[in-house]
């Protein structure tokens, strides 16, 4: 797979959107890989998954496909035979029969991890305050605006339902692991790479490294693009 015949499709997790992805897309394009951020509805893991299909079905292949949090359910739902390589960042990957809150409440949560509780509505939403102290505590305040402006709540019916058979048992695949991460802890991230057989990369990233430190986000995906040829 040579960068410039490459697709590389970005999945945003809960609390966010495809803007999230912005300081990513921007180096990936210039390496003359097609970019794209597939949008998801966070109504139901049904929906995401059919969303993210959608979104394989209109672009290029082969593809690179790339999840944040949530999103790593999403992509190792994917049935596409385009996909070639799996990218999860501090991601959720539930394995056959489990769901997202499954491996999500592995662990105890750390100290500062917000409580999530569905509202008079249904949503879960993040707590605002929550942006700084565990989504993202080592952005700056203007990119933490941006998340707290365009964050996207999310149904309890996406992290209940168990998943079926994941992708990551037959194609190659990428973590990155975040060792300050407040939101879902290292010693579940490591856990679930190892079970996966990734290829696991660590620093001292929080919980959404592709708006805090995206450089290490570009270089998992890159190093995935090339090794997938």
């Amino acid at each position: 797979m040579s960068g410039r015949s490459a697709s590389v499709v970005l999945v945003h997790g809960a609390w966010a959107d495809g803007s999230s992805w912005a300081k990513v897309i921007g180096p990936l394009a210039m390496d003359g890989l097609r970019v794209v951020a597939a949008p998801l509805p966070l109504t139901s893991f049904a929906d995401d998954v059919a969303a993210l299909r959608f979104t394989l079905e209109r672009v290029a292949k082969p593809v690179v496909l790339v999840g944040h949090a949530y999103a790593g359910a999403v992509i190792g739902a994917a049935r596409d035979d385009g996909v070639k390589a799996l990218v999860y960042v501090t991601a959720l990957a539930p394995d056959e029969g489990e769901t997202v809150a499954d491996v999500f409440y592995r662990a105890a949560p750390h100290p500062l991890a917000p409580k999530l509780a569905p509202d008079e509505r249904g949503w879960i939403y993040l707590p605002d305050e929550a942006f700084a102290t565990a989504f993202a505590q080592n952005a700056t305040a203007q990119e933490l605006a941006v998340l707290r402006a365009v964050q996207r709540p999310i149904s309890p019916t996406c992290i209940t339902v168990p998943v079926g058979r994941p992708l990551w048992k037959e194609r190659p695949t990428w973590f990155l692991i975040g060792e300050q991460d407040r939101m879902i802890v290292e010693e579940t991230q490591r856990f679930m790479a190892e079970r996966m057989r990734a290829r696991a990369r660590s620093g001292p990233l929080d919980h959404t490294p592709l708006v805090s430190a995206p450089g290490a986000v570009v270089e998992i995906v890159r190093e995935a693009v090339r090794e997938t040829a």
